[in-house]
């Protein structure tokens, strides 16, 4: 395809207007397809919308006033549409000397000139019955009408200096005149079973869909197109992954193993046995271990990370656990000494404030093999850190890293295992897409014994109320914040004012404070003291969002709840309930929107892991939730795997279908669609991160 400035009216100028948005060839910007629609066909009538409604449709010019004003030049126009209503537009100019602003439109809008009007209601009163404010105008049976009026017209998400009028005028130009060299890259057998449109129906149909049916098949096929792309490039990484011979084994020796179980204080539930023997039945394959172990919150994820640690370390290899954030970090590092307490298992913290000292001897002893567990943030990808005998990665929350982080670590050394977590549980339709035939092991049951944490949202007064409660029975609380410090642009509590002001209202009860600013050292003892109960209310910030064990904590008051994410107030949640006792997590909100709202709401509703990811899934899209979006590159133009569900199984269904019979895409028929899948995903291949 030819350069952008082969469209007419785009010069060096435009041209890099339009690079700011990756649109370099016609090509390009006829696969740039529109945020949104406005519907301004002919039966949009004036007369007919309500208050605030976009409206469109054809009006005769009655007569035009200038009114002169200090700084300002105001135009009208009197305008009635084919039924006889009566309409008042009105503009605003800045006076410009020997200029006149309104110049062209004094000639546009001429007595008895017919004129398509595209604008919105006004709610000023007026002496006419209506009054709205013009966005476009264009003379009825011009060129520029035919594009951008009287039809479904597109909208386009656009940078500063471009406006939907020119776009929409590129995007014509460039069907009109490029469309028959774009080339079908769909295998033609897959494109007849699932009855889509052919590419260039498809683009003509997107841009300027001549009904909403017209509209919904030609975003299908798109949609198809690039799911069918995006999974096929998931499943060929699989397939390579799987013929590695990774050229080393464990044996289950139960050295270690077995003392760790019996050292428990608790039995493992049905569901962690069963991930427990898919994760050993993967290690002890020939082939590099890729999987995913989901689970809610307090399932037990750690203890079945740490069997697949201890497995590793009795056969003399080294492992790194990578979390998101220091504190889940330095948490881990609590829990598993631990519970490896009497064991021989050396384990190192690894994070960007550990002192320079200690650092240096935990890169020492990483290097020698002297270190068997190694727990970290992203500290553990850098440069200075090196392996013996690294042969096992565990990555803790996995949506909170970039695929290309995940690889980088994965790069430390050649053909390692690795078991990622989360406990944002993802649907298997999604699995499947995102992650090829990514094997999934899914912790289902909680320990015996939980009781459902009870959700309310109250008001800020109820919610100390159950804290007081609580505590004066010798249980602990959370009170969490959203932000350290006041801030003016955010009217937000903040902890450490709100910290303050807690301790005058409850002097009664031993109060602590802990945010991610803290030294480490600070942090891990704030933290110990809340374990064993020499603080009886904890006031943070996120930073306890995941991966803190406190039984005794029976309450968890989240303070400006409108500002969390979905999975980070069911994070939150998770930090109680962890014993027998009878549980509370309130969310208390100030100016809470609609979409906050449905996120409170929904939280409240339920407990349930699973129906909270599937709706955060559809709040914040996959890109967040997989950990695809911070790269950059597996994005999608089109599609949306909550919506489109559906053409994600056609997806699915069709990319096993190529692989069984014709898995290296070698027939004349499948040459473009491997073509385009190389030129998508070559460049971007090590980001294509099976774990």
């Amino acid at each position: 395809m030819p350069a952008i400035t082969n469209i007419k009216g785009i010069g060096p100028a435009k041209a890099k207007l339009f690079a700011q948005l990756d649109l370099n060839t016609v090509s390009d910007l006829l696969h740039y397809y529109p945020r949104t629609y406005q519907d301004r066909r002919p039966d949009a009538k004036l007369s007919a919308f309500k208050r605030a409604e976009s409206v469109a449709g054809i009006y005769t010019v009655i007569r035009t006033q200038s009114i002169p004003a200090k700084a300002l030049l105001i135009f009208k126009a009197f305008l009635r549409d084919d039924a006889g209503n009566l309409t008042e537009a009105v503009w605003f100019k800045k006076k410009i000397r020997r200029f006149d602003p309104f110049m062209q439109m004094r000639r546009d809008f001429k007595p008895d000139t017919k004129l398509w009007i595209i604008g919105k209601r006004d709610d000023k009163s007026s002496f006419f019955s209506n009054k709205i404010t013009v966005e476009e105008y264009y003379p009825v049976n011009s060129a520029e009408a035919k594009i951008n009026a009287g039809r479904i017209t597109p909208v386009y998400s656009l940078t500063q200096g471009l406006t939907n009028k020119f776009f929409r005028a590129a995007q014509f130009y460039a069907l009109s005149e490029y469309l028959q060299e774009e080339k079908e890259v769909l295998p033609p057998e897959l494109t007849q079973k699932r009855n889509l449109l052919n590419i260039r129906q498809a683009l003509c149909a997107v841009h300027f869909p001549k009904s909403a049916s017209e509209l919904e098949s030609a975003r299908r096929r798109m949609v198809y197109e690039e799911f069918l792309l995006m999974t096929m490039a998931w499943g060929i990484k699989k397939r390579q992954t799987v013929r590695k011979e990774k050229g080393y084994h464990y044996e289950i020796k139960r050295t270690l193993l077995s003392k760790f179980k019996n050292n428990l204080e608790y039995t493992f539930t049905k569901a962690q046995v069963r991930v427990i023997n898919e994760i050993f039945s993967d290690m002890q394959k020939s082939v590099p271990m890729t999987r995913l172990v989901q689970g809610d919150v307090g399932s037990g994820k750690t203890v079945v990370a740490l069997c697949a640690m201890l497995l590793a370390v009795e056969n003399g290899y080294q492992c790194a656990f990578m979390a998101p954030t220091e504190i889940l970090a330095t948490q881990h590092f609590i829990t598993l000494n631990r519970y490896l307490k009497g064991l021989d298992v050396k384990v190192k913290l690894l994070t960007s404030k550990t002192p320079k000292k200690e650092k240096e001897n935990a890169l020492k002893y990483l290097a020698e093999g002297k270190t068997d567990i190694v727990i970290g943030t992203h500290s553990l990808i850098e440069d200075s850190v090196k392996f013996k005998n690294l042969k096992l990665i565990i990555v803790d929350e996995q949506h909170r890293f970039g695929v290309k982080q995940r690889a980088k670590l994965r790069a430390k050394a050649e053909f390692t295992d690795m078991l990622s977590m989360t406990a944002t549980p993802i649907p298997r339709t999604f699995a499947l897409a995102f992650y090829g035939d990514l094997d999934v092991s899914t912790i289902d049951q909680l320990p015996p014994g939980r009781q459902p944490v009870q959700t309310e949202h109250l008001s800020e007064t109820k919610a100390f109320e159950t804290v007081r409660s609580e505590a004066e029975k010798g249980r602990q609380a959370y009170i969490v914040y959203p932000l350290i410090d006041e801030s003016d642009k955010l009217e937000l509590k903040a902890a450490v004012q709100e910290y303050e002001r807690i301790k005058r209202l409850m002097p009664q009860f031993k109060i602590a404070m802990i945010h991610g600013a803290m030294k480490s050292a600070e942090k891990q003892k704030i933290m110990e003291d809340f374990l064993l109960k020499k603080t009886d209310i904890l006031v943070a910030t996120p930073v306890i969002e995941v991966g803190i064990d406190v039984k005794n904590a029976t309450v968890m008051v989240i303070q400006n709840a409108e500002r969390f994410g979905l999975a980070s107030l069911h994070q939150l949640r998770g930090r109680v309930g962890r014993g027998s006792e009878k549980s509370y997590c309130i969310l208390v909100s100030q100016h809470a929107s609609t979409v906050s709202l449905e996120r409170i709401n929904a939280i409240c509703k339920t407990g349930d892991g699973f129906k909270i990811g599937e709706k955060d899934l559809e709040l914040r899209g996959p890109g967040e939730i997989l950990g695809t979006r911070q790269s950059g590159d597996l994005e999608f133009k089109a599609g949306d795997i909550i919506k489109d569900k559906d053409v994600l199984r056609w997806a699915v269904e069709d990319r096993d279908w190529l692989n069984a019979h014709d898995p290296l895409l070698q027939k004349p028929q499948h040459a473009a669609f491997k073509q385009r899948l190389m030129e998508l995903y070559q460049k971007q291949w090590n980001i294509i991160d099976l774990g």
